[in-house]
């Protein structure tokens, strides 16, 4: 077989782009890319920031998980502590001792990154770096806004955060991946 035809060796071009929409969390644009074999085609993209999310494990093995209303499926949802990676110049982990304290009002001695993924690579520009905190002491969460403000925050034993992954009442899919991978890194350790 040619190199040309050989499966991943064509390089996909951006021939064209436009934006569609610029909002405060997305941003909707169209590329035209060349295709292998010739031709183009239009790919739809969402732009949108990178995000964090946080194991926060503390002495007795519980996770902290926020359960928030979520209306693109009209759930609430069990989740990790998250946010995005919005403010200039500001590194993810720092993004992510941000978000922690907003959310749950804890903040931890010791950080460990434990995965990076991207949940939609077929349409969604997102990063997501999923962190595991230990050492997690209380402090004041400031006033919280918007869905956050209706945010339920509770501690579940680990071992049942990942059972609820495997039995679907998790099912957020950055808190799957990072459960499921803390659960990993946690068994080597």
């Amino acid at each position: 077989m040619s190199e040309r035809g050989a499966p991943g060796t064509h390089d996909y071009r951006t021939v064209a782009s436009r934006e569609i929409f610029d909002g405060r969390v997305v941003r909707l644009r169209v590329d035209t890319l060349t295709m292998p074999g010739g031709g183009t085609a239009d790919r739809e993209i969402c732009g949108h920031d990178d995000a964090v999310a946080v194991i926060a494990l503390d002495d007795d093995d519980r996770i902290t998980l926020v359960r928030q209303y979520r209306h693109a499926v009209g759930e609430r949802l069990w989740e990790l502590p998250a946010g995005l990676c919005d403010v200039d110049g500001e590194e993810p982990l720092a993004t992510a001792r941000r978000e922690l304290v907003e959310e749950t009002g804890l903040e931890a001695e010791h950080w460990r990154p434990v995965i990076e993924m991207v949940p939609s690579p077929g349409f969604c520009t997102e990063r997501v770096h999923v962190y595991l905190a230990t050492g997690l002491r209380e402090v004041e969460r400031p006033e919280a806004e918007h869905e956050e403000a209706d945010m339920e925050v509770a501690r579940m034993p680990f071992a049942e955060a990942v059972d609820a992954v495997l039995d679907g009442r998790i099912v957020n899919g950055i808190a799957v991946a990072g459960i499921l991978a803390a659960h990993s890194v946690i068994d080597r350790s």
